[in-house]
């Protein structure tokens, strides 16, 4: 988004340039036409063309806003147009001719310094014809004041480009700071601080993003820490929250890196493992059961029995992509097993108990 939003606005700083120029090129042929210099009729070929072909690529510019023109290109030809025009009329001045030259050349240089404050490539370009033929056509004591007026405001660009483009370079960089920790933020409001595993939001986006069965079936698991509240009546909050750090962490390990583990909520967890057979499965949900209850973490659900930590498993096939009903089925597996004595793993109703 923010490359997308940078090109639009060096494409919306071309077509303000451009337009400028086009602009500036219109009227001052314009004006050179009702209002020449020393009152020297001078109705040019290089006048009509430079009025005519500015309209006309303003025109066709403003109805073709995606289109691109280059620029130095047309400031050349539209800088030499100003210098054919120039040295046409030089020879009808008949009054100071030293001063209309430096006037034609300056006014030239006001059309390209407007229109390219931050381009010295086209300033340049523009100029430069009509710096040399002023400079071929006035005498020598005057050099070194023509020499003066171009490099004047082709220094205060040069400078003013260099800052432009640091403070460009700048402002890009500070884009990409800004986006690159916009999308640490975005990945951290899809993880739960606590396990470091998705919350409901982060499962939600990688399901949206599941790749389709290749092999296998994809299938749901929810896990449920027996007798939770108990643990945490008796242990406190704080060892709560490190028993549910070490679960999770069990239950991380203990599938494969392309499988989805995410907190579903307090005690509960969701996996979901994809381009899985039946069989494997089964192998990974035990695995997962066995690596929670290798963890020997102490439990005293009741001043009369101390066991370990334990999870109970209701597991689900994720058919299509009605992720909603594999969850429900997976809820009733779950609820059942509870009930048939927690650490253990069921399938869905219409599966045999594991």
């Amino acid at each position: 988004m923010t490359a997308q939003s940078w090109r639009s606005l060096r494409h919306k700083k071309y077509q303000l340039s451009l337009r400028l120029f086009l602009f500036l090129n219109t009227f001052s042929a314009l004006f050179s036409m009702l209002n020449p210099l020393y009152s020297v009729q001078a109705l040019s070929l290089p006048i009509i063309i430079i009025l005519t072909f500015s309209l006309s690529l303003l025109a066709w510019h403003w109805k073709n806003k995606a289109r691109t023109i280059n620029i130095p290109l047309i400031s050349l030809f539209f800088g030499g147009l100003w210098a054919w025009h120039i040295a046409g009329k030089f020879s009808l001045v008949t009054g100071d001719q030293p001063l209309y030259l430096l006037v034609a050349l300056l006014s030239v240089l006001f059309i390209g310094s407007l229109a390219f404050a931050s381009d010295i490539k086209a300033f340049t370009l523009h100029s430069l014809p009509t710096f040399i033929i002023c400079l071929s056509l006035s005498p020598h004591d005057q050099w070194l004041r023509m020499i003066y007026s171009v490099a004047l405001p082709m220094a205060g660009i040069a400078i003013h480009q260099v800052i432009q483009k640091r403070n460009d370079l700048f402002a890009q960089q500070l884009l990409y700071r800004l986006q690159e920790e916009r999308e640490t933020l975005n990945d951290l409001s899809m993880m739960d601080p606590l396990t470091g595993l998705y919350n409901r939001r982060g499962l939600q986006n990688r399901i949206e993003n599941l790749p389709a069965v290749k092999s296998g079936e994809h299938f749901v698991l929810l896990l449920d820490i027996d007798h939770f509240k108990a643990y945490n009546d008796h242990y406190g909050h704080m060892m709560g929250d490190q028993a549910l750090i070490r679960v999770s962490a069990a239950i991380r390990n203990a599938v494969r890196s392309r499988d989805i583990v995410a907190r579903f909520g307090g005690e509960e967890f969701m996996v979901l493992f994809t381009n899985i057979t039946l069989e494997q499965a089964r192998q990974r949900a035990e695995r997962i059961r066995q690596q929670v209850y290798d963890l020997e973490i102490p439990h005293m659900f009741n001043e009369s029995v101390a066991t370990t930590v334990t999870i109970s498993i209701g597991m689900a096939i994720l058919e299509g992509e009605n992720i909603e009903a594999a969850l429900e089925k997976a809820d009733k597996a779950l609820y059942e097993a509870k009930h048939l004595g927690r650490n253990t793993i069921l399938l869905s109703p219409e599966h045999q108990a594991i």
